[in-house]
C-alpha cells in the first residue's frame, strides 16, 4: 500500500516539476499504458474460472452498473455545462 502512494505521490512531483515542459507525447504513451493494462486484465480474467462460469449472471449486473454510470456521468457533465457556460454566456449577454 506504501510503495502505492509512494509511487503516486512521485508521480505527482515529477509532474509538478516539469509542469512548464510541453509534454505533448506524454498523452499518447498513456493511451498506449491504459491499452496494455486493459489487454492485461482481460487475460486475468478470463483465465479466472469462477469468472468465465459466473460470467451469464455478472454480465446483467455490470450491463445495469455501467448504464447507471453512464447516465450519471451524462446528466452531472451537462449540469455542470450549463452551471458553468451557459449561465455564464446569459451574464454576458445581460451586463
Amino acid at each position: 500500500m506504501f510503495i502505492i502512494i509512494g509511487i503516486m505521490l512521485t508521480g505527482m512531483l515529477i509532474g509538478y516539476l516539469l509542469r512548464s515542459k510541453r509534454l505533448t507525447w506524454i498523452h499518447k504513451i498513456i493511451t498506449l499504458l491504459i491499452w496494455v493494462l486493459l489487454f492485461l486484465l482481460g487475460i486475468d480474467v478470463g483465465g479466472n474460472e469462477a469468472i468465465v462460469k459466473g460470467l451469464h449472471t455478472l454480465g446483467i449486473e455490470a450491463a445495469i452498473i455501467t448504464l447507471a454510470a453512464v447516465i450519471g456521468s451524462f446528466l452531472c457533465a451537462w449540469g455542470l455545462w450549463n452551471l458553468l457556460y451557459i449561465r455564464n454566456k446569459r451574464k454576458e449577454t445581460e451586463a
